[in-house]
């Protein structure tokens, strides 16, 4: 059972409910910690057994209280002086609105005032010393909801194992041209292209599944929400492509830039399992201006 403190960012406390069990096994099994933490957290002494150095081969038994102080990490980026909005905050991680045309993270062609630099004055504003690490990524161009973990311990759990794949992601996109049916799922598998930005359908690509469901007929376009069953880098928009039927704004794969200037593709609910707490999350985001202008432009 966790128990918290007024800093849970920084420390995971566990309460074991149950049969004796070693201190390695409780870690692993019960608090999920991963055999790369579970390392560090070793080499530097970090974990207590009812506040005394325990071996991990020791036994925990009911009730006894196990305490992990999680290691200091330094911040890779500078800060940059921008509100973000934030949609959902918990001791483990926060969720935020992407801003269409912004950058997650520094490149070469990009080295500041991304996302991440945003999120670096967040950090500090509250006090949270540490990372940024992204558990969920959105192109440039797309807008939407991104997990942000506060800690590594967040980090490992929500991306060990696909476990981010298992998340209730719903995409609303706007696509050229009417899709006849009302539901219907893309089964294609998807390989990067040689040019090394694009992805097309090729048989020798990894397999990639998109469902979805007409939500509004359009003039010469079809309001979708779109949800995954895999995470294919450009996934939905490869996939659209292909059928004949291009994200509008999608330059790169064949999309009108008439109406929007960048892929009409937003990140619209999510529903996922955040690993201190019971029950699922669901956090969900507006469309931004540009999309609901798109949708009034093209409404019949």
């Amino acid at each position: 059972m966790w128990l918290r403190n007024m800093q849970s960012y920084k420390s995971l406390i566990w309460q074991h409910n149950g049969d004796e069990k070693t201190l390695k096994k409780v870690l692993l099994e019960d608090m999920n910690i991963s055999v790369r933490l579970l390392y560090t957290l070793k080499k530097e002494n970090r974990v207590l057994l009812n506040e005394k150095t325990k071996k991990f081969h020791d036994i925990v038994n009911n009730q006894d209280i196990i305490k992990v102080e999680l290691p200091k990490e330094k911040n890779d980026y500078e800060a940059f002086e921008k509100e973000i909005k934030i949609i959902y905050e918990n001791d483990d991680l926060i969720v935020v609105e992407k801003e269409p045309y912004m950058v997650v993270h520094p490149t070469k062609g990009h080295p500041d005032k991304t996302l991440a630099n945003a999120l670096v004055y967040t950090f500090h504003k509250k006090g949270i010393l540490g990372k940024i690490r992204f558990v969920n990524r959105l192109d440039r161009d797309t807008s939407g909801i991104l997990i942000v973990a506060k800690n590594s311990y967040c980090h490992s759990v929500m991306t060990k194992d696909d476990k981010m794949w298992e998340m209730d992601k719903t995409y609303t996109a706007v696509v050229e041209g009417e899709i006849g049916d009302s539901e219907g799922t893309i089964d294609m598998p998807i390989l990067k292209d040689e040019d090394g930005i694009k992805r097309i359908v090729h048989e020798d690509g990894q397999r990639a599944i998109t469902h979805y469901k007409v939500a509004k007929r359009l003039k010469g376009a079809t309001l979708l929400e779109v949800s995954l069953e895999t995470g294919r880098t450009h996934q939905i928009r490869v996939h659209f492509s292909h059928m004949g039927h291009p994200l509008l704004g999608d330059e790169l794969y064949g999309g009108s830039m008439k109406d929007i200037k960048r892929q009409a593709l937003h990140c619209s609910s999510l529903g996922f399992y955040s690993p201190r707490e019971s029950e699922k999350i669901i956090v969900r985001s507006e469309l931004p201006h540009d999309i609901k202008n798109l949708i009034e432009t093209l409404s019949v």
